[in-house]
């Protein structure tokens, strides 16, 4: 197999929104990225493909990250097609319909709970075991600004989920700066992604976006920015944190 001084980074959630653009992003950068996706395998193909116009070697792999065996897949496929995974950017994520706490389905609330807290963590551990071995490695966790506010009358169970991959990345920074790894998050604020149409409002980041101080939702570019910087040696002092990117809110 080639072997390339290119970092090798697994994007979880890569098909769509925050995470195609990651990839791309990162692509650019200078990285060879694995695609992790859920379902939709044309739009994680059309993500890999602009990876490798960006020049960067790529494979897509179909996984549930709440899902163990999943999970030791996603990084065995990496290892096999590309070689040592140096970077994890956690970035799968579910929200469910919008609506009161009081008024969920429990069902929801699993699977909001096991996508975002349990399939990151479950992520963490598989890079945590693959860079504290080599010395080196770099992971950047998905929050949310709702993880500080709490987002009443919308989710406040994801807000919890999100609050929670807060205090992994503080802790696991800690865990892992022995070992030479570093662990940080990036905290989107609203975000004008297709996210908002599966949640079963459309124009809500519009009209959450007007609200903010910078008067408009976030592109998810901006995000992938913010997680490219993370990623890179420009950051090699920074670990533990937890990067808020929310246009002020």
């Amino acid at each position: 197999m080639e072997r390339t001084e290119r970092p090798v980074t697994v994007v979880t959630g890569g098909s769509r929104g925050i995470g195609a653009a990651t990839c791309l992003r990162l692509a650019a950068d200078g990285h060879d990225l694995v695609v992790g996706y859920a379902r939709d395998s044309a739009a994680a193909e059309t993500v890999l493909a602009g990876v490798r116009e960006a020049g960067g070697r790529g494979v897509a792999v179909r996984a549930d990250t709440s899902v163990e065996a999943e999970v030791e897949r996603l990084f065995e496929v990496a290892e096999e097609r590309l070689g040592p995974v140096t970077g994890l950017v956690n970035n799968a994520a579910v929200t469910g319909p919008l609506g009161r706490l009081a008024d969920s389905d429990t069902a929801n609330l699993r699977r909001v709970l096991d996508v975002n807290l349990l399939g990151v963590l479950l992520c963490a551990r598989r890079a945590a075991q693959l860079m504290s071995a080599r010395g080196s490695g770099v992971i950047v966790n998905v929050s949310s600004g709702a993880a500080t506010i709490g987002s009443p009358g919308e989710y406040v169970h994801y807000a919890a989920a999100k609050a929670g991959v807060d205090a992994l990345t503080l802790g696991l920074a800690k865990e892992l700066g022995p070992d030479g790894v570093r662990v940080n998050a990036v905290a989107p604020g609203v975000v004008d992604t297709g996210m908002h149409a599966a949640m079963g409002d459309p124009e809500r980041a519009g009209r959450m976006g007007a609200a903010v101080p910078l008067g408009r939702a976030g592109r998810a570019e901006e995000i992938a920015a913010a997680i490219s910087w993370l990623m890179s040696t420009d950051a090699s002092y920074t670990t533990g944190t937890v990067l808020r990117v929310a246009g002020g809110r």
